[in-house]
């Protein structure tokens, strides 16, 4: 699966420099899909071809988790730190948008989650145009359903949809739509939950040295146990085989 090797800077001046494509005005451009890696990301491409393709389709993957910053070191790749998406890149982008009076959509999070962490940004960003904001039932949509929310987004004129789903749904509804939304979209996972404040912030230490998942797993044991247990283990074993044979292809001797 591919992981793109950017920094913090690049990654929010690039998204940046998209938002403009979508003015409301203009219209017409083709919507552009940003996707969060992280290890339960990666493990989710190991195992399904269809999934890995449409992630490898999007237009950014940021190295949103910490792991994802050893593997591009180990593959010799020059990354410094992650692009961590929530909340560090929202809340600049967020900044960005209240400053140009570009227009935010959010789709996703639960009836209860999605107006708290709209009256957060409201009073953390009193000048933020919040275009368009839905939380989805817990059940897929019918085709009527999902053709009215569409137009709704299209209506709206957004330039920045939030979808946040989880992984891998988030990745695949972004995909599915792409072609009749035009806004930059980007997959936030948990982010209405955290930046609401229904889910804690992990301290920084555990983020800095690679614990933010264990202490995700301490705060939602039943719900993350069993992702942990499927993807951690495989993903270290694979991540491994990986440089071990690309070392093994540098020493490789040429015969030509």
């Amino acid at each position: 699966m591919r992981v793109d090797s950017i920094e913090f800077g690049g990654a929010t001046e690039l998204i940046s420099r998209w938002l403009p494509e979508f003015d409301a005005v203009r219209g017409g451009a083709r919507a552009r899909t940003v996707c969060a890696a992280n290890v339960h990301m990666v493990m989710e491409a190991w195992d399904d071809a269809s999934y890995r393709a449409l992630v490898n389709r999007a237009d950014l993957v940021l190295p949103d988790g910490q792991p994802m910053v050893w593997a591009l070191r180990a593959l010799g790749m020059p990354q410094r730190r992650r692009v961590r998406v929530s909340p560090d890149l929202l809340l600049r982008l967020f900044a960005e948008a209240e400053r140009r009076g570009y227009s935010v959509g959010l789709y996703g999070g639960g009836d209860e989650t999605l107006p708290v962490f709209k009256s957060v940004l409201a009073e953390r960003f009193p000048c933020l145009r919040v275009g368009f904001a839905y939380a989805p039932p817990f059940r897929p949509l019918t085709p009527e359903e999902d053709e009215q929310v569409i137009g709704r987004i299209a209506a709206s004129g957004v330039q920045l949809l939030l979808v946040g789903l989880g992984c891998p749904k988030q990745e695949r509804w972004m995909d599915d739509h792409r072609d009749r939304l035009s806004c930059v979209m980007m997959g936030v996972g948990a982010a209405f939950d955290l930046l609401g404040g229904r889910t804690k912030e992990a301290p920084r230490w555990t983020r800095d040295i690679g614990l933010e998942w264990a202490y995700r797993l301490m705060q939602e044991p039943r719900r993350l146990w069993r992702r942990h247990a499927k993807h951690d283990p495989r993903f270290v074993a694979l991540l491994a085989w990986q440089v071990a044979r690309r070392g093994s292809k540098r020493r490789s001797p040429d015969c030509r």
